[in-house]
């Protein structure tokens, strides 16, 4: 079986978000050797789960874009507003976890974090509905 080379660019950036992950387990795993409190900073911590759990979310990603009756492009345009903002949000997690600044991003918010969240929102939903929209046109119609 063919993989089309839109499918085949989401499962490399669930490889690539997968090996993220890995890596910022290492890093928190560090910072829990080192604390006296035997924990890792909160925001390392999340950049870590969040890391793996975004991994296997563009699996499923990957699964409805080869399965979607669209073309390559809408499904690429689709896929790619999801994957930009779950790489984007755990390099924000990062960032904190690195500063040690908050355990909470919203409590003192940086310029334009809600408007990123808002974008953050109407791409992954508006994405995910456009993916599942090609499948059912493909699959189900």
């Amino acid at each position: 079986m063919e993989l089309g080379a839109d499918t085949k660019a989401v499962l490399l950036l669930a490889a690539a978000m997968f090996l993220w992950a890995l890596l910022l387990g290492v890093w928190k795993y560090q910072q829990i050797v080192e604390s006296e409190e035997s924990q890792a900073h909160p925001y390392v911590d999340i950049a870590h789960r969040a890391a793996l759990l975004y991994s296997f979310a563009l699996l499923l990603v990957a699964t409805f874009v080869e399965l979607s009756g669209w073309s390559t492009l809408v499904n690429l345009l689709a896929a790619g507003a999801l994957a930009f903002y779950f790489f984007a949000a755990v390099a924000g997690y990062m960032v904190h976890g690195w500063r040690r600044d908050t355990d909470n991003q919203f409590h003192d918010p940086v310029g334009g974090l809600h408007a990123f969240m808002l974008a953050l929102i109407l791409a992954e939903i508006g994405g995910w509905l456009a993916l599942v929209a090609g499948f059912i046109d493909r699959q189900l119609l």
